[in-house]
């Protein structure tokens, strides 16, 4: 039985692995593109620039965007007294700057972190888990959306959503690109030829492939935080009871849509296929929360 360190290690190594595996597959689908259209490597640098200007920019303002969306206000001490010194009070013990809070007015017990780094990060919780949850569960929750901070989550995840924009970008370039044949040879051998069905095949699959890596890295991510909460609280049983409850409460949260639903401590839109067999999971943003909670409680 692994205790909350060993967790903690060997979930950091697991979310390694499949970093380096993601870039090595975005590179292996650059590399093809470029094989098979003719230019090389020439294009993929176009798009990189391209990518990266306007991914630099929703990095930059990624915990505003997402705020805006979510219709957040504000949290204050008098109004979210409990929500407010909870965190002030785990801040002490993390030795983290405290973020901004913000609230958003659902019944829905959610809560999510967002920002660039430990100085420019927000937590924000729904009325609906302040509400239903009491202290100690409450410090669970805002201990794992720390743990993210801490352990600079939310940057990991920008990066990982500006690959995966990245690919689905090389990959409609590829798809326009080749409808006009690009530099390749027209009386080209067979084995281009082959490449070049490669090329279209990885373009027509590639997005999906990297929205199904993005999902393995946030799944992975949720079970560090978890375990990073246990180590901050020393009560497993909290953020446990916690998950417990937000993963009975089948309202969804109107504020989350598809793009946001990874951030959150738990699926906001409440759509999980648990029960329809180990491939659904493939496609879930977050780990079942019956394993989550039975890994907490295996926690010593």
């Amino acid at each position: 039985m692994l205790n909350v360190y060993e967790q903690v290690d060997s979930n950091k190594r697991k979310s390694a692995i499949i970093i380096v595996l993601f870039v090595v597959f975005i590179a292996a689908v650059a590399w093809i593109f470029g094989e098979a259209l003719g230019y090389g490597l020439s294009y993929v640098g176009i798009a990189l620039i391209f990518s990266g200007l306007v991914s630099f920019i929703s990095y930059y303002h990624s915990d505003k965007i997402i705020l805006a969306i979510s219709k957040a206000r504000p949290a204050t001490r008098k109004k979210d007294f409990k929500f407010y010194t909870v965190t002030e009070n785990l801040c002490l013990a993390t030795h983290l700057p405290k973020p901004k809070l913000y609230v958003i007015e659902d019944t829905a017990p959610n809560a999510f972190a967002t920002g660039r780094d430990p100085k420019h990060a927000v937590v924000c919780a729904t009325t609906g888990l302040l509400q239903k949850l009491d202290r100690t569960e409450l410090e669970g929750v805002i201990a794992h959306e720390l743990s993210h901070i801490k352990n600079y989550d939310i940057r990991l995840m920008s990066l990982v959503t500006v690959l995966v924009g990245l690919v689905t970008l090389l990959a409609d370039f590829f798809l326009r690109t080749s409808r006009f044949g690009g530099k390749r040879n027209r009386k080209a051998g067979q084995a281009q030829m082959i490449i070049f069905v490669i090329g279209i095949v990885l373009a027509l699959l590639s997005p999906l492939i990297a929205n199904l890596i993005k999902l393995a890295i946030s799944r992975r991510r949720e079970f560090l935080a978890d375990a990073s909460a246990v180590k901050i609280t020393r009560f497993p049983l909290g953020l446990a009871r916690a998950l417990e409850k937000i993963s009975k409460d089948k309202e969804p949260l109107e504020a989350a849509n598809k793009a946001t639903a990874h951030m959150y401590i738990s699926n906001p839109l409440k759509n999980h296929h648990d029960s329809i067999g180990w491939f659904a999971g493939f496609f879930n943003t977050h780990p079942p929360a019956g394993e989550r909670i039975k890994v907490l409680k295996s926690m010593t």
